[in-house]
């Protein structure tokens, strides 16, 4: 027999799941947008310096040098950032859902041995 404690009790569990659900997916939600504007940020300036750079080299070999170094460090950039964004998204969704899981425990039968 349900009790309507039960049904109250319940609610309100499911009301603290949703606030600190949506407080997790916010706070993850601002640090991938914070990764993304520093990235952003950190290329710009790497390009404004590597075009400071070209402006300043006389020869053909130095500018293949300069433009070699500035395309292996852009990308090595772009795949240690790449990275770094993947595990907030993956961190953000862990922590969105955290809170669910004492009531999907709840409304799930054990598993027996």
């Amino acid at each position: 027999m349900v009790k309507i404690e039960d049904i109250q009790s319940y609610g309100k569990e499911h009301m603290e799941s949703v606030t600190a659900s949506a407080s997790n997916l916010q706070s993850g939600v601002q640090a991938i947008a914070t990764a993304y504007g520093d990235y952003a940020k950190k290329s710009f300036e790497d390009t404004k310096s590597f075009v400071e750079k070209l402006s300043g080299v006389k020869s053909i070999d130095k500018v293949l040098e300069a433009q070699t170094e500035f395309v292996r460090a852009s990308y090595e950039t772009f795949v240690a950032e790449t990275q770094k964004i993947a595990g907030l998204y993956s961190d953000c969704a862990k922590q969105t859902f955290k809170p669910y899981e004492g009531l999907v425990s709840k409304f799930t039968p054990a598993a027996s041995h």
